[in-house]
């Protein structure tokens, strides 16, 4: 009987109890949260606002939208902010109302688990390991085709690959999928942690095309999963309607709402941890791409994925030798599509990327 526990990558709790850890003593490579924390300069305004949670948030979330505009660079009314990516996510896909879904895996279970409920079947186009994970535009048009699929879903950069289609590939894919009339709905989570964010970014196609839509959200790079702010970006309007219309009055709290407008012009914070990530990604990569034991896949995201190349060695073993050191890093079994012995770990400060460094080496 095979007794190892199943974790996921917010388990924290479930896997200090388990090893009989604190949860002050683990440093969590498994959340893929920036390591700087929330902006010093945000959370010290917001202290001196608390008294704008006695007042309901403009309902059209006006001065938010157009900070957000200024920092996507289009225009306010392509924008619907939301309580986060998850609830526009499913507000998308309900207003979308999809009849054949197509996935490209692996991914973030919650796009499924919101399929689910929509009436959609669903099915995945596998991320081939032999071309590290990156799109083969021609054949994914070709299976969208053969699939007669009406909706299309990516992660971009992807998790846990780590991956990202390109901005050709994504012209030539938003203009394939126009023709056959597929919608295309993109998380961006990640994407402000590109080497060039300009080169991974759907969001500048917006008003060039009408059959997709661009998610993002503040949990991931500033460091703010907690205050479920994320937004939505598309240039067709009736769409953006009707996602309105589906979604609740007021679904942003005014604390929120004043983050964000504090958090998207902060440009200290967003240039510091561009600096960050970016060097701290390239040191890691360097050093495991000389180690036989790991194959390293280029990455997009702020997080590694690796493959175990060791065949005694399992993506449980390297978790569980990682966590018993006080780091706590991902096992990628549980994640659809994803064949053979993998885990992820996103990057961190300095001195604690070096310990995890001299663990997987080790």
């Amino acid at each position: 009987m095979n007794t190892k526990p199943v974790f996921h990558g917010s388990d924290i709790e479930k896997i200090c109890e388990y090893y009989h850890l604190k949860k002050e003593d683990i440093t969590n490579f498994g959340a893929n949260v920036n390591p700087l924390g929330l902006s010093s300069s945000v959370k010290e305004t917001l202290a001196a606002h608390l008294d704008v949670l006695s007042s309901y948030p403009d309902r059209e979330y006006t001065a938010l939208r157009t900070v957000l505009s200024d920092y996507c660079q289009i225009p306010a009314d392509f924008i619907l902010p939301g309580s986060g990516s998850s609830e526009l996510i499913a507000i998308l896909i309900g207003a979308r109302a999809p009849r054949r879904t197509l996935i490209l895996g692996p991914t973030y279970s919650e796009y499924s688990r919101e399929l689910s409920f929509s009436g959609s079947t669903q099915e995945y186009y596998h991320l081939q390991e032999e071309r590290d994970f990156t799109l083969d535009i021609s054949d994914l048009c070709s299976a969208l085709e053969k699939g007669r699929y009406d909706f299309l879903i990516l992660c971009n950069p992807n998790n846990p690959t780590s991956s990202a289609i390109l901005r050709s590939d994504m012209e030539q894919l938003l203009t394939f999928c126009s023709e056959k009339d597929i919608f295309v709905m993109i998380d961006e989570t990640y994407v402000e942690f590109a080497p060039d964010v300009s080169e991974v970014t759907a969001v500048p196609f917006t008003e060039k095309f009408s059959n997709f839509c661009v998610l993002r959200g503040v949990s991931k790079f500033f460091a703010a999963p907690g205050m479920r702010l994320g937004y939505a970006v598309t240039g067709n309007r009736d769409f953006l309607k009707t996602m309105k219309e589906k979604q609740i009055p007021w679904s942003l709290n005014s604390l929120a709402a004043l983050a964000g407008e504090l958090l998207f012009r902060d440009q200290d914070y967003i240039r510091r941890t561009r600096e960050l990530i970016l060097s701290e990604r390239s040191r890691l990569y360097d050093a495991l791409s000389q180690c036989p034991a790991y194959k390293v896949y280029p990455p997009y995201a702020n997080f590694l994925l690796l493959k175990i190349q060791a065949h005694e060695k399992t993506a449980f073993d390297v978790f569980e030798t990682c966590i018993k050191n006080g780091l706590m890093i991902r096992d990628c079994s549980s994640f659809q599509c994803l064949e053979g012995e993998f885990v992820r770990f996103c990057i961190m400060l300095p001195e604690a990327n070096s310990r995890l460094l001299h663990v997987l080496k080790d």
